[in-house]
């Protein structure tokens, strides 16, 4: 079988593993290559298995981008990435400020290239925040189905946003989103009801608190066990 003839999915996966200019010199081979490789219909689906992969360059955004998700599943997320950040060590601070903001940047390429994404798919995240997902509802008016797995910094506001401005939204997921809670999922079931929403283990976790507001807790439960 010669290469123009595999399938887009399968040319999509190949060329994932080139980088830009080995993608380019490709492309140069024969005429055949070079419209397949050009081709937009190409690009529907981007999955990186690891935000390291957003620096690659060996991928096109564009309007026609349908399918989008990024996953990282590795110890740094749970031993270093989930950490709150009043507890992070000096070391642990410089690790995540290497690469803190790279999925929120190529999230803002996103909104500025891709309205018609329907999926959006996000998973160990640690750094995303809750305006990532506002700055994305209100870029992709189309957005269908939107995934949030394991994001620790997600919260209620981005339930909200997602009432507000996700009016083309058929299906919602947080799960193990630990700073989601309770209140937030049955005001996006009583302001959404058509909606499917689904949140596993999220607002059962324990979500983070300042140590402010630690310190608040403790002196109440002191009151009131002083007067009881």
């Amino acid at each position: 079988m010669h290469l123009t003839q595999l399938n887009h999915q399968c040319l999509l996966h190949l060329f994932s593993f080139l980088d830009k200019d080995s993608r380019s010199r490709l492309s140069q081979t024969c005429v055949c290559l070079k419209e397949v490789f050009l081709d937009p219909c190409l690009w529907t689906q981007l999955q990186f298995s690891s935000p390291s992969q957003l620096r690659q360059d060996n991928f096109i955004l564009g309007s026609s981008l349908r399918y989008l998700s990024i996953s990282w599943y590795s110890s740094r997320v749970q031993q270093v990435c989930n950490i709150e950040d009043w507890l992070k060590t000096s070391f642990q601070k410089d690790i995540c400020s290497k690469h803190e903001s790279l999925v929120s940047d190529f999230l803002k390429q996103v909104c500025r290239t891709c309205p018609n994404l329907l999926q959006l798919s996000l998973s160990g995240c640690a750094h995303i925040s809750d305006q990532d997902v506002l700055s994305v509802l209100q870029s992709c008016l189309k957005l269908r189905r939107f995934y949030l797995e394991n994001c620790v910094r997600i919260t209620d506001a981005a339930l909200g946003a997602m009432v507000t401005y996700g009016a083309s939204l058929e299906e919602v997921r947080v799960d193990f989103c630990r700073n989601i809670s309770q209140s937030g999922l049955q005001g996006v079931g009583q302001s959404r009801p058509k909606l499917r929403l689904r949140a596993e283990r999220s607002a059962g976790m324990i979500p983070d608190s300042k140590p402010e507001d630690r310190e608040s807790i403790r002196r109440t439960l002191q009151k009131v066990l002083m007067f009881s």
